[in-house]
């Protein structure tokens, strides 16, 4: 059994991850394209990371430069950045059964929050991330939002989120195809337009959103909560997609002339939609990915990462797994989108995206709800990042 099969089968159904290669939430790329340098990435298999891939992955990606940088404890801000939340983090990441490397040795040697950032001072090397051109690095942001529904459909208003439906086959390459009674060559999965404008998966709705603009971006983000009317709130998360192609609606915009490139952010695209309900339709189609969902237990946790673990409010990011280990500490020195103040915070790699693409690059969770959604919609700054390393260990 591989060690993801191994993760997989070792926690309980509900709190199951899907296949990390299906994990490929667009939550970052659904206002526009991030970094113009940067497209969106597909779905790709991506092996268990091992200490003996780590160097040659690494450096044939560019990601890391040839020496460490400062000691750890000399990276900007690095005295101010207060350790809970961060042991929080990676006290889950060390309850899976075999945590990614090189954590299973480094878990066991975890200190209580208190003595944590002297911990990790001394054990690891700060390693300066790079892009090939040389580019500053990119920090997105993303959120779980918290929407209102019903199980059961109310009024002609509201929208679906579909479970997983049972014609979805998983083909070769992250393709995904649509089973045919009677046989021969299976075609591609739906459009969203396909699904949304012929009712193809009647009968397989697990929640129906009362704001369709809120749906759409619960697409993007890949998790929500909803707001049922007795008051209680259903969690759903990331299940699978169509396999089609991500456009982000963004472009989509501002090819139409609806919105100035340097105008896209989630809020704004929100807005338009919502005032121009004759044509919101078509734009959210001309992205033709389609994602579906399961119902996760409520909590308050995160929602679960492609790693496996709930995600910790900013200190859990999305990066690209080409370029950075699953697990990795990181360390970001970047700015708030609402005051331009210091963001610099040490991180851990829990999450990937299919839009988060590239060496220095990352999606910061900012938690659940309107806030958290403003903040992460309006997050597109520059950054620079480190790969927090262990000394001795296979050099990245």
């Amino acid at each position: 059994m591989s060690r993801a099969a191994s993760r997989r089968a070792s926690l309980p159904a509900a709190h199951r991850p899907p296949d990390e290669e299906q994990h490929q939430r667009e939550h970052a790329a659904g206002f526009g394209e991030q970094d113009p340098g940067v497209f969106h990435a597909s779905d790709s298999s991506r092996a268990p990371w091992s200490a003996a891939t780590l160097l040659a992955a690494l450096l044939l990606a560019g990601c890391a430069t040839a020496s460490p940088g400062p000691s750890v404890d000399q990276l900007p801000g690095w005295r101010d950045d207060a350790p809970a939340a961060l042991h929080a983090a990676l006290t889950r990441q060390c309850a899976l059964p075999r945590p990614p490397e090189p954590w299973p040795a480094l878990c066991t040697e975890l200190p209580p929050p208190q003595a944590l950032k002297d911990w990790i001072a001394t054990r690891f090397s700060a390693w300066p991330l790079a892009r090939d051109d040389g580019r500053p690095g990119l920090l997105t942001g993303y959120y779980e939002p918290v929407m209102s529904g019903s199980r059961e459909r109310e009024h002609a208003g509201q929208a679906p989120l579909y479970r997983s439906p049972a014609d979805l086959v998983r083909g070769p390459g992250g393709t995904r195809l649509q089973a045919r009674a009677g046989g021969g060559a299976l075609p591609p999965y739906p459009t969203r337009a396909q699904i949304d404008g012929g009712r193809l998966l009647a009968g397989q709705e697990l929640v129906w959103v009362d704001d369709p603009v809120e749906a759409f971006f619960t697409h993007v983000q890949g998790s929500g909560r909803v707001r049922l009317r007795d008051g209680s709130t259903m969690r759903v998360g990331f299940a699978d997609h169509n396999g089609q192609p991500y456009y982000a609606i963004g472009r989509e915009l501002v090819a139409r002339g609806a919105l100035a490139a340097d105008a896209v952010d989630a809020d704004a695209i929100k807005h338009w939609l919502r005032a121009n309900p004759g044509e919101a339709d078509a734009v959210m189609r001309s992205n033709r990915r389609f994602v579906f969902f399961r119902e996760l237990p409520d909590g308050d946790q995160g929602p679960p990462g492609s790693l496996g673990v709930a995600l910790t409010p900013m200190r859990s990011v999305a990066t690209d797994p080409a370029h950075v280990p699953p697990g990795a500490l990181l360390f970001i020195d970047s700015t708030r989108p609402d005051d331009g103040t210091p963001l610099r915070l040490a991180v851990v790699s829990q999450d990937r995206g299919a839009a988060i693409t590239g060496p220095v690059r990352a999606d910061l969770f900012w938690w659940s709800g309107d806030e958290a959604g403003r903040l992460a919609g309006r997050t597109r700054q520059p950054a620079r990042i480190w790969l927090l390393w262990p000394k001795g260990a296979a050099r990245p």
